[in-house]
């Protein structure tokens, strides 16, 4: 692997393990020549499905448009990294799960706010504000009077 600060042909594996539930390896590097240190992933290349957007188009998967948005909506929250990193990895593991070659875009909506009300209540808020179209003030006392309910069987909410 090429090293990202000197450009080196030449690095070495100081330390490996797993990460993300799993499903990818954690490597830590040295350059041979610059000394400097970094870290890689390595994840199994698996075919993800396409989204289905809601108008109808059809997109490639983006793991990092996935994460950036987690990532936007939890801006300025305290949510180690690590933890998002997780969340992406909870993800692309249910997208395996389900097999499909392709997915509607707000299943996935959905399986991301699952993954911030698990994180963080003002980031679930943030993005379900945007992925639901919240046109007013009352739409969000709405979804905030939604997330303290106990959880209930069924999904409830119009969209």
């Amino acid at each position: 692997m090429h090293c990202p600060f000197c450009d080196a042909i030449d690095t070495r594996v100081i330390d490996s393990r797993l990460s993300g539930e799993g499903v990818q390896v954690r490597r830590r590097r040295e350059c041979d020549q610059c000394q400097a240190r970094f870290t890689t992933y390595e994840v199994a290349d698996i075919t993800l499905p396409r989204v289905i957007k809601r108008d109808g188009t059809r997109v490639s998967f983006d793991t990092e448009k996935l994460r950036s948005g987690m990532l936007r909506a939890l801006e300025k929250r305290p949510v180690p990294v690590e933890k998002v990193d997780e969340a992406v990895q909870s993800i692309l593991h249910l997208l395996h799960l389900k097999g499909e070659r392709e997915i509607a875009a707000s299943l996935l909506g959905e399986w991301v706010m699952d993954a911030l009300k698990g994180l963080d209540d003002v980031a679930y808020v943030r993005f379900a504000s945007v992925y639901r179209r919240f046109q007013d003030v009352n739409a969000f006392h709405q979804e905030i009077q939604r997330m303290l309910m106990p959880e209930t069987s069924g999904d409830d909410h119009d969209n």
